[in-house]
This record gives structure tokens, sequence and C-alpha cells, in this order.
């Protein structure tokens, strides 16, 4: 199908080389892109690496630090330089800090909206001038149910997950004239490492989850392939500024 064909488009995705952003980059993979990921992990990218080139195409890893801004603008830069390119963008590196918020340090708060909120900030600067003097370019932010609910020990997190979301759809005011598309997902509860500790320290997580999804289950990372096709494609050319949940009905079920 055309319109989700992406051979010849190069994909940067933070965070990639594991959850969701490795399950995204799958699908990109799988369609045709060179796909980039960036992580901490080295190891851990390695056997990303090996499920990306399955599928016949160009995978790489760059070692990345998103807290440093300089770093997340040289891997930006570094991307499109290399390859000639850079038509998508995902903003997929994350981290949360599970405490009640009179607990919280002001260091607990800066790590989070750093992480989650500030590097897609910069990496989305950075790969503007690139994606303008191409004619046009992708970018995904990972947002979260808790863009739209809310709970006692996700204070911060929930902060940077509702403002990169509105981020990203003030991104596509802006851009939207540069024929940049700038889009969000929501993920509900998918089952990531990230959950897999939330599980172990929030008591009932996992019940109350199963009872509220109508599909049943948890998420899992390739739940989330066709979305990242689909925003990275020509298919989605006239969607910009949305926040798209992928959540098995979570966010519907009253």
């Amino acid at each position: 199908m055309p319109n989700f064909d992406l051979s010849g488009r190069v994909a940067f995705i933070t965070g990639g080389n594991g959850g969701i952003g490795l399950g995204m980059a799958k699908g990109m993979a799988e369609a045709g892109a060179t796909v980039v990921i960036a992580g901490r992990s080295r190891a851990k990218a390695e056997t990303a690496l090996g499920a990306l080139r399955a599928f016949g195409g160009t995978a790489d890893f760059v070692e990345l630090d998103v807290l440093d801004e300089a770093a997340c603008r040289a891997a930006v830069d570094g991307v499109a330089t290399r390859f000639g390119r850079l038509d998508v963008l995902v903003n997929n590196a994350g981290t949360s800090v599970r405490k009640q918020p009179q607990d919280l340090s002001a260091a607990d708060w800066h790590h989070v909206m750093n992480t989650n909120l500030t590097s897609a900030f910069v990496c989305s600067q950075a790969a503007y001038p690139h994606m303008k003097a191409a004619g046009g370019g992708k970018i995904i932010n990972i947002g979260s149910m808790m863009t739209i609910f809310a709970a006692p020990y996700a204070t911060p997190y929930a902060a940077s997950k509702g403002a990169i979301v509105q981020m990203a759809r003030a991104m596509a005011t802006a851009w939207a004239k540069d024929n940049i598309q700038v889009n969000s997902i929501l993920p509900g509860w998918i089952d990531t490492e990230l959950t897999q500790k939330a599980r172990e320290q929030v008591s009932g997580l996992n019940e109350r989850v199963l009872a509220r999804t109508p599909a049943g289950r948890w998420g899992h990372p390739d739940d989330f392939a066709g979305i990242a096709v689909f925003l990275a494609s020509r298919a989605s050319d006239f969607v910009t500024g949305a926040a798209i949940p992928v959540d098995g009905g979570f966010s519907v079920q009253s």
C-alpha cells in the first residue's frame, strides 16, 4: 500500500531499544524505513537491532542520554548527516518517580520533566531545519493515559505527559506551513519494564487495569507498530495536532 510505504525514509526514535519504542521501530522497519534507535544501553540495543534488521533494512543505534541537551542536538544532526535526511522523529524516551506529591524533591520533578518533556522539545527543535529543508516530516510524541487521567503517585509524570501533548499541538500549528505533522500517541497500560515496576510498587494495579480495559488485557509493545507506520507515512499527511489513544478501550470505559 503506497500510502503506508516508508521505503527511503529515515526515522530516529529515542528510547527505541525496548518497550513501546521498539514496537514502533519494528513497524517502521517492516514498512521499509531506515530506523535509528537511541538509548543509554548499547548491550540492550544489540538485541533490538537484531530484531529490526530481520526485516531486511538498515538499522543503527546511537548511544544517548536525553538529559544532555548538546548530545540530543548532536544525535539528531548526526542521523540527518549520515543518512542524508531525517523524515521521522519519535520522542519516546521517558521515566517516572512514583511518590506522593508531598514526598517529591525538586530533583525528582526536574528529572522526570527533563527526561520526558525537555528532551522532546530539544530533539524536535533540532529536527525542524532538516525536515523543513526536505519539504516535510513527521514528529510523533509519546503521551500517556496520564495525559487524560491522574494518579496520586504520578505528579511529575502526569504533568510531563499533559505538557508533551500540548507542545505537539503548538508545534503542529507552527510547522504546518512547512509540511511537518506533529502528533501524539497516548499509550494505555502496556506491558513494559516501566509498568512492571509499577505493578510491583502499586498494590492492586494489575487487577484494576484488567477490570477497566474492554480488551481484557495489558497492551504489548508490538500493538504500536501500526499507529507508528500510519503517523510516519503519507497516510497521515492531513493529520496534525492529534492525540490518539492506544489503550484497548481503557479511556472510553466508564
